[in-house]
């Protein structure tokens, strides 16, 4: 009896430790690529941080043709990997017909809203985050003219870019917001020469200080502004290592948070589906600060962050966002 009793829960300890590690994850990329040094860099880092943590590899795909993304899931889910994840708004269409295919594994998306049982979808309130940076834009100005450059020209970038005009104008009310997009297609995402150019003009206007938010484009817009002695500010990678000195900051997106939570809740058997949406209060968005673009920040912009960050996290500053009215008021 206690043989048979030592070997049922011996059956079971090992049928719990299989549920335990039961992901195999995937991870698809958009265009621009893992190394992008923004968007899917952050995707990168939160995978490679569970594989540092449990020892689990993944599989990831980079996506460089549309054709390729439903091609690259339908090939993941029908080996088995679970949870796949996939990064950025274009990867929707794809996602929604692979996982109706594949009701048994579970998918995440980030940037879009797919309602599926099975998917995680998990969206940022980036004007948020875009508001702070926009805070720190204005102080740090001296013309009182700052600077946008977008990627591909969407209502999300341009989300990005009505929370950063409002952190600005919260601090000076006539300061000039010059925008500029850098196209129309996934082709914008990765195009650091055309970045440079729509720095460069920025600059010839009077802009001090320019934020992007344009994947590798905006490679091209921080060493532009770096070889004019001007104040760059980066987007969802921390990125003030790139120029140490000319970086003010970046805005913190945490896709690698959600990479890494989708991998781990499968791993731990917590997975669920439904709708996130990450901003200031849950973590989900931030300022970079670190030792490269200390000595940029003083305590009186710090202090001006701070109060806009408590601010809307309680409710008392509100930040419109672009996308529930296709509109910026400020």
């Amino acid at each position: 009896m206690r043989k048979l009793i030592f070997g049922i829960a011996a059956s079971l300890l090992m049928t719990v430790s299989a549920m335990a590690m039961d992901a195999k994850p995937a991870v698809v990329y958009d265009k621009g690529g893992k190394f992008d040094g923004s968007f899917n860099q952050a995707a990168y880092d939160g995978a490679e941080r569970f594989k540092t943590e449990t020892g689990i590899e993944y599989r990831e795909f980079e996506v460089t043709d549309d054709a390729q993304r439903e091609q690259a899931m339908r090939r993941f889910a029908r080996d088995g990997n679970n949870p796949i994840v996939v990064i950025g708004f274009s990867q929707a269409a794809a996602l929604e017909k692979v996982a109706k295919e594949y009701p048994d594994i579970n998918f995440a998306i980030v940037d879009m809203v797919v309602e599926l049982p099975n998917v995680r979808s998990i969206v940022f309130k980036e004007h948020e985050g875009s508001f702070l940076v926009g805070v720190m834009a204005a102080k740090a100005s001296k013309t009182g003219k700052v600077g946008f450059v977008g990627g591909m020209d969407i209502p999300l970038i341009r989300k990005f870019a009505c929370g950063y005009v409002g952190g600005v104008k919260s601090v000076n009310a006539d300061a000039e917001v010059i925008q500029n997009m850098t196209g129309t297609t996934g082709a914008a995402w990765n195009d650091p020469t055309k970045g440079g150019e729509l720095a460069r003009a920025q600059m010839d206007q009077g802009a001090d200080v320019i934020y992007h938010a344009a994947g590798g484009t905006g490679f091209g817009v921080l060493q532009a502004v770096a070889d004019a002695g001007k104040l760059g500010i980066g987007v969802d990678s921390n990125q003030n290592h790139l120029h140490p000195g000319n970086i003010l900051t970046s805005m913190l997106k945490r896709v690698d948070v959600a990479v890494y939570d989708a991998f781990s809740d499968v791993n731990n058997g917590t997975w669920s589906a439904g709708f996130e949406v990450l901003g200031l209060k849950e973590g989900g968005v931030d300022i970079a600060m670190d030792e490269h673009n200390k000595p940029l920040v003083g305590g009186d912009m710090m202090a001006a962050v701070e109060s806009a960050k408590s601010g809307i996290i309680d409710g008392s500053v509100t930040v419109h966002d672009y996308m529930s009215d296709n509109s910026c008021p400020y």
